[in-house]
């Protein structure tokens, strides 16, 4: 009967540099994430294009997906759930995409850079919703919401919000346990030779 594998501890941010901690380095300095704030910035500006890409392809924008001329004038009620849809899918794709960066990052497997990550993701929904709004109005033409405000190029479910910092959370979990599988495969592997 082979004996369980024990898991490694999960590491500091001063031991993923390989360094000891200094006082007063904290989250942008050497001893704390490292550049982490340059990674959190790199997040939160993918909003903007992101927000872009929603205008282009959701209906109520340029409709590039389904191309259905029905679905493109805010006042057809049937595009509303696949604009929200397609901003959600980005979200999604766009949270699985920090996942993977952040655990091939040498220090990715730190606390602080994941939840800097995680908040980043949050900042970058936002901002990615807003700039798909502010692309609405200025390149879209006039809508008159009077009826209702999703008549205008809008996003009718905040919860989508939500979707990319799940998902980067999600994904980094999912992609850790499966490191630390591979790691005690590999150990036994070893052990048994």
């Amino acid at each position: 009967m082979t004996q369980p594998v024990p898991f490694p501890p999960a590491r500091s941010s001063a031991e993923a540099h390989g360094s000891r901690r200094r006082p007063g380095k904290g989250w942008a300095g050497k001893g704390g994430a490292g550049h982490g704030w340059v990674w959190a910035a790199g997040i939160i500006g993918a909003g903007i294009p992101a927000g872009l890409l929603w205008w282009l392809l959701a209906p109520g924008g340029q409709n590039l997906i389904s191309g259905n001329s029905a679905l493109s004038p805010g006042t057809n009620s049937e595009g509303w759930l696949p604009r929200d849809l397609v901003l959600a899918g980005l979200f999604v794709f766009a949270g699985c995409l920090v996942a993977v960066l952040l655990s091939g990052r040498r220090d990715g497997g730190t606390r602080r850079l994941l939840l800097l990550s995680v908040a980043a993701s949050a900042a970058a929904a936002v901002l990615a919703w807003q700039t798909g709004v502010l692309a609405g109005r200025l390149l879209g033409g006039p809508q008159d919401t009077s009826a209702n405000g999703s008549v205008a190029f809008s996003l009718r479910s905040l919860t989508v919000l939500v979707l990319w910092p799940a998902a980067a959370a999600a994904g980094f979990f999912v992609l850790r346990i499966i490191g630390l599988l591979r790691a005690s495969v590999d150990q036994e592997q070893d052990g048994g030779a």
